[in-house]
């Protein structure tokens, strides 16, 4: 039979290791960052190939922008992970790997369209609704302010992207 001190004791050391801490994330809070993460990685990699590719100005300006914005919500994220004891990848995920594939080997014709429908409108979309969802749902206050917080810069991107997106039809 155990002492209540030795039961204290073991339920102490108990606690960190089944993440039942004061900063321990629920597994969704915890997804949601590591998505984030890899999303936010496939945008700026994606930005840097147009960077390198487009030929149209606007397309141009619009990938510096992603990669300014992105590497910065990137660093934020990885921040607030860091705090809660949340292990980010270092890289996009496999899908989104292949997908920065496919952009680094697109021709020049279309490649302008191919970018701002793809890393602009269609990662954008995605991420929207990710942060709306974390805005509203997450468990962690930390994780549901910064999903607030960078929101309405993501609507920003995808309105910016739709518009580019159409400009870029040919």
């Amino acid at each position: 039979m155990l002492t209540k001190k030795a039961a204290a004791v073991l339920i102490a050391l108990a606690v960190p290791v089944l993440g039942f801490g004061a900063d321990a994330l629920s597994h969704s809070d915890a997804s949601f960052l590591k998505d984030a993460a890899e999303a936010g990685m496939y945008e700026v990699e994606g930005s840097k190939i147009a960077l390198q590719k487009a030929t149209d100005p606007q397309v141009k300006a619009f990938a510096q922008q992603m990669i300014d914005d992105h590497t910065k919500a990137g660093q934020e994220v990885a921040a607030l992970a860091s705090q809660k004891g949340v292990k980010l990848p270092d890289s996009p995920s496999v899908a989104q790997k292949a997908k920065l594939t496919t952009l680094e080997h697109w021709t020049q014709s279309g490649f302008d369209h191919h970018y701002a429908d793809g890393v602009g409108v269609s990662a954008h979309k995605d991420a929207v609704k990710e942060f709306t969802k974390a805005s509203t749902d997450a468990k962690d206050a930390d994780v549901k302010a910064l999903a607030s917080k960078t929101l309405p810069t993501l609507q920003h991107h995808l309105e910016m992207a739709q518009k580019l997106s159409e400009a870029t039809k040919k």
